[in-house]
């Protein structure tokens, strides 16, 4: 599958396409707002339409749409509400626009049957755009946060926790983000959806009912000091290719996903007997850590034929009960290593 690349828009400001400042809610008079006033909430806005879309590569291009959308109508802003408001309708109508013109976003082992170990089930391919993707966690997580903010922002940006969200109509879930996530009023959230406060308390109750159906009992918590030294022990298995050792820190439940193949795999020794089949090719490969969806997460550089080492995955490892339970291999390189700012090879 070849890698879809970023649609870039040339007419806005130099300074609207630089990872954003901290954010600021502030009102402004009509016709005052200067580049630096969007720019300062590009950060919250990733955030929001990643939870929105499913995908870190699509809520940068619909925070890109907003800031032009907002910049190219700030002569007309007719400074009512703050500009923080709003940018969040304007990100709200983007990511509405989006939604009807594609399929929700799931995870491989919500489309279909676990399948074997072997390398024919590599031939079904997902349809672009249709898995959760990740997204680096510095362009989503307040960097000025208290502890327990921060804790609780990682926690609304977890790979599970997005993908339950894809259960919701947009408008369900844009309801149950800015109240349950952002602690909106729901006479804020009314303006801003363009209804009454009676819709908004119902669009809630219904996207709660359904949440409480399809989102995990539990996150993966803090990095414990017992969490580190699993994922540890995971890296250093992992590149000493010890997989019988790898295989004694998996959950007896545990499940391999491999975007954008359909395949996805249960339980240790399916998982084992992968690495030792087809991904036996992995062997020898170097891991670099970064932060994805509010953990850490390992980007795998494979043997390179020519030397040295070429990007290959990045992986996302779900902790629970003090065992792997989930790794999820997402190998579209190309598109999201550059997100996290990791190397397009590595030296020998």
């Amino acid at each position: 599958m070849s890698p879809r690349r970023r649609r870039r828009l040339t007419t806005v400001p130099t300074s609207l396409q630089a990872p954003g400042l901290a954010s600021r809610d502030v009102t402004l008079t009509p016709g005052a707002i200067a580049f630096e006033d969007l720019e300062v909430h590009r950060r919250e806005l990733t955030a929001y339409c990643y939870r929105m879309l499913g995908s870190g590569y699509d809520a940068e291009d619909a925070v890109q749409e907003t800031l032009v959308r907002a910049w190219r109508a700030a002569e007309g802003f007719e400074g009512r509400s703050s500009l923080r408001s709003w940018l969040y309708r304007i990100a709200t109508n983007v990511c509405l626009d989006a939604q009807r013109s594609r399929k929700r976003r799931a995870r491989p082992m919500e489309m279909g049957p676990a399948r074997p170990p072997v390398e024919a089930s590599l031939e079904w391919q997902l349809a672009e755009g249709s898995w959760v993707s990740p997204v680096a966690d510095d362009r989503v997580l307040p960097p000025e946060a208290d502890p327990a903010e921060l804790a609780a922002a990682r926690e609304t940006i977890r790979l599970a926790f997005v993908a339950a969200l894809q259960h919701l109509p947009a408008r369900q879930r844009a309801v149950l983000i800015l109240c349950e996530v952002l602690r909106w009023h729901a006479a804020e959230v009314a303006e801003l959806l363009d209804t009454s406060v009676p819709a908004v308390n119902s669009a809630l109750q219904r996207a709660r009912t359904t949440m409480a159906d399809v989102s995990p009992d539990t996150g993966p918590g803090p990095v414990d000091a017992a969490q580190r030294a699993l994922l540890d022990d995971f890296v250093d298995a992992f590149e000493r290719y010890d997989i019988d050792k790898l295989v004694t820190l998996l959950r007896h439940d545990v499940v391999q996903s491999m975007p954008p193949f359909a395949m996805w795999l249960q339980g240790p020794e399916d998982v084992r007997a992968w690495w030792l089949g087809p991904g036996a090719g992995c062997e020898g490969s170097r891991i670099v850590e970064v932060q994805a969806n509010g953990s850490p997460a390992f980007a795998q550089f494979k043997p390179d034929p020519d030397g040295g080492y070429a990007p290959w995955a990045l992986h996302l490892v779900e902790v629970e009960d003090g065992k792997i339970a989930g790794i999820h291999s997402f190998l579209d390189t190309a598109e999201l290593f550059p997100e996290f700012g990791l190397p397009a090879h590595l030296p020998a």
